[in-house]
């Protein structure tokens, strides 16, 4: 009874979900978690039933239009906890039920949103958990592809892609992504000028004109004086040295600031990463 009755709320959830009524589709996740509960084949229970693999593929559907559901409401929190459900039946109960379509989509998803959320640790130990044929499924390869970037630094990159997602799931990850990304480039250059101009804030932030860049500022709190972005109290250093034209003198302004030569800088860099790259 449980079972045919969790089927029929099932349906009912494509059907919400089909038609974005976020809404509803919430309000039957909640009903056919309590329907869940009463099958005995789940885990962690997973007593023996003659319908034992209904039940687990029914359970393991219902999680995965759990996290599509969230990922659509931009809900981290229930997308998160969904996945960590969900995992358990593509880990423990791989034996018994047959492969699902979903499976590679989700898992890069699940791997964009830790990166949404700037959480690399977490990222790095999902992907260990991985087998290998997986990392290369379109899903997961873009994922790891938008790591790759991040860590080197290739900002305009992932901003770039964030264009083009491969999906509409992933555009809505892949919009919050961008934001996180314009995010950490705007906090670097707080801290590296006392002022930049706006032609180019507006090139780093890979905004369509200086206008949209200056409304970034005033979000931030920045001034917008003429055609420069003043930042105030900076924190990288003396504001004065490096009240800087362009993207051409931070290094320069930040060692000075400081009162370190740049070249001596450049140098204890270089040597730190030989010693880095010794150890590992």
């Amino acid at each position: 009874m449980a079972l045919k009755d969790a089927q029929g709320l099932l349906d009912k959830l494509k059907g919400a979900y089909q038609k974005n009524d976020i809404k509803s589709a919430n309000d039957l996740l909640a009903q056919l978690k309590l329907k869940l509960i009463q099958l005995p084949a789940l885990p962690p229970v997973s007593q023996p039933s003659p319908t034992a693999q209904q039940e687990l593929a029914l359970a393991r559907d219902v999680l995965e239009h759990a996290v599509l559901v969230a990922v659509k409401a931009k809900d981290e929190g229930a997308m998160e906890r969904a996945f960590t459900q969900l995992k358990v039946y593509y880990a423990d109960t791989r034996g018994q039920l047959p492969p699902s379509a979903q499976e590679h989509s989700l898992l890069g998803l699940n791997l964009l949103r830790l990166l949404v959320a700037n959480r690399i640790a977490e990222f790095h130990t999902e992907l260990e958990l991985l087998p290998q044929e997986v990392l290369s499924t379109p899903s997961v390869a873009h994922a790891l592809q938008l790591e790759r970037w991040l860590m080197e630094g290739a900002f305009n990159k992932v901003l770039d892609a964030s264009r083009t997602p491969p999906s509409d799931l992933h555009g809505s990850l892949m919009a919050q992504l961008a934001t996180t990304v314009r995010e950490e480039v705007a906090s670097c250059s707080e801290r590296a000028y006392a002022k930049l101009k706006l032609a180019d804030a507006q090139k780093m932030l890979m905004f369509g004109s200086e206008k949209e860049a200056a409304a970034y500022a005033s979000e931030h709190g920045w001034q917008v004086q003429g055609q420069y972005i003043i930042f105030g109290d900076n924190k990288g250093g003396d504001a004065s040295a490096m009240a800087v034209d362009g993207a051409e003198g931070a290094a320069t302004g930040a060692a000075a600031g400081k009162g370190i030569p740049p070249l001596t800088l450049i140098n204890n860099t270089l040597v730190y990463a030989k010693e880095l790259e010794r150890i590992v």
